[in-house]
């Protein structure tokens, strides 16, 4: 029997394709510099980071967004971005397929760094109908924390009464693995392959569908 009593879930780059990639892409085509992409997204006090936190409203980012982007020859707006993407990433079928069937078998929570507390929730969460996945859901435009930072993850353990030892983390970000894993939790890497649910499969020792 596994030590393990609940799996958590990281959304973007986990359930659905990587968000990461796709802002990347976004810039490139648009003309962005990288130096400019990396100022606004990169930075734990940096306007994306800010926003995750709902220390920004979506106007103010995308205010943000053009200040930053004033000196690359491009087309492209605060707004314009943030109608882009707000169209959501794609789901990842087989990953939303292992969510769905441990179900009932462990205890299941989402954590995500997400934007725009006042959108709707699966405007939030790329399309993703998180209430009939997870028992848990923590947002970082809800609760003021984002991943990395331990709180998010401690919130997540005490709303499913778990300690975080007792937990198994998936996520694509480097990071945010770190910041699980100092806590105690079993982390996972997420990446475009199946590599995830053979790890996860093992951790927990139920058989999981591909």
């Amino acid at each position: 029997m596994s030590q393990y009593k609940a799996a958590i879930f990281d959304i973007g780059g986990v359930l659905t394709h990587s968000p990461v990639t796709r802002i990347k892409q976004f810039c490139a085509d648009q003309g962005i510099s990288d130096a400019a992409r990396i100022a606004i997204f990169g930075p734990e006090d940096g306007p994306w980071s800010r926003f995750e936190r709902s220390e920004l409203t979506r106007d103010d980012f995308a205010g943000e967004f053009d200040r930053h982007i004033a000196g690359c020859e491009t087309a492209a707006t605060g707004k314009g971005f943030m109608e882009w993407f707000f169209q959501g990433f794609g789901e990842r079928p087989e990953m939303v397929g292992v969510v769905r069937h441990l179900r009932g078998r462990v205890k299941l929570g989402a954590i995500t760094n997400n934007v725009a507390r006042d959108e709707p929730s699966t405007t939030r969460t790329s399309g993703i109908d998180l209430p009939h996945l997870f028992e848990v859901i923590v947002e970082s435009a809800i609760v003021g924390y984002r991943k990395p930072e331990p709180q998010i993850f401690r919130i997540a353990c005490e709303q499913l009464s778990i300690e975080p030892h007792q937990a198994v983390f998936l996520d694509d970000m480097g990071a945010n693995l770190k910041g699980a894993r100092a806590l105690g939790m079993h982390t996972i890497k997420v990446d475009e392959t199946l590599s995830a649910i053979d790890e996860l499969e093992a951790a927990l020792g139920i058989p999981l569908p591909r």
